[in-house]
């Protein structure tokens, strides 16, 4: 995998020795990293220094991996991997619902989380994937207009009428990847190998707390929801009418 060297990885990490064995296998892949043990610190420097991506542990001291990405949110918009040692399904689906935009369980081989991390950063680069789901979408610069909502993704920002919706990273790039196959129902599969470039598993919820997030945001009724629609045992579809 290659990366830029100026790319930016802050671990937010109270394990000493599990945060620098990472650094040193991150760097030895050509990121430059850096390590907090804090998460009450880490907020702070997240938002002064602007990483490319931040490696997220969900029990520290200080403040916990939840409330640091709850803080950090209204001013960080680059991706966050969370990492816990929990296997509840509820922590997972709070750390999204926080603004995280991935999640690994600990213990992690340091090629997959690296395989995560090219993910996130190609995301965000904008860089195409290589899955038949994303050459279905236009250009870089396009824009789609649905009546009162506007999703630009030279700008990857998206209104409602008059107002800007807010929107994480992870959000916008599966609002934008439903909005570009407008009309065609999007497996969870497809959505998964577009998105994450990693097979769906089965019971990974991320996609489905994204869509309940994304819903209310671009006015939507959730309960019946008249934009994204969920097709039962096929997945989701965005109404390509206005």
């Amino acid at each position: 995998m290659d990366f830029n060297k100026s790319t930016q990885i802050l671990i937010v990490e109270d394990d000493e020795r599990l945060a620098e064995l990472t650094r040193e296998y991150l760097t030895n892949n050509g990121l430059c990293v850096s390590v907090e043990h804090n998460g009450a610190v880490a907020v702070g420097r997240i938002k002064a220094e602007q990483p490319d991506l931040v490696i997220l542990d969900l029990m520290l001291p200080g403040e916990d991996g939840l409330g640091v990405c709850r803080l950090v949110r209204p001013e960080y918009s680059g991706p966050i991997i969370m990492l816990t040692a929990r296997t509840d399904e509820l922590d997972q689906v709070v750390g999204l619902e926080v603004g995280a935009d991935d999640y690994v369980c600990k213990p992690v081989a340091p090629r997959l989380l690296l395989a995560r991390i090219s993910a996130m950063l190609r995301r965000t680069n904008k860089s195409p994937a290589a899955s038949e789901i994303t050459a279905l979408q236009n250009s870089a610069g396009a824009r789609h207009h649905f009546g009162s909502l506007i999703i630009d993704n030279a700008m990857r920002e998206a209104w409602l009428g008059d107002d800007d919706i807010e929107l994480t990273s992870a959000e916008f790039d599966l609002l934008w990847l439903l909005a570009s196959n407008a009309g065609r129902v999007l497996s969870r599969e497809e959505i998964f190998s577009a998105l994450r470039g990693i097979s769906y598993n089965g019971q990974d919820r991320s996609i489905d707390v994204r869509v309940s997030r994304i819903r209310p945001k671009i006015g939507d009724d959730p309960d019946h929801p008249r934009r994204i629609k969920t097709v039962r045992s096929r997945g989701y579809l965005f109404v390509k009418a206005n």
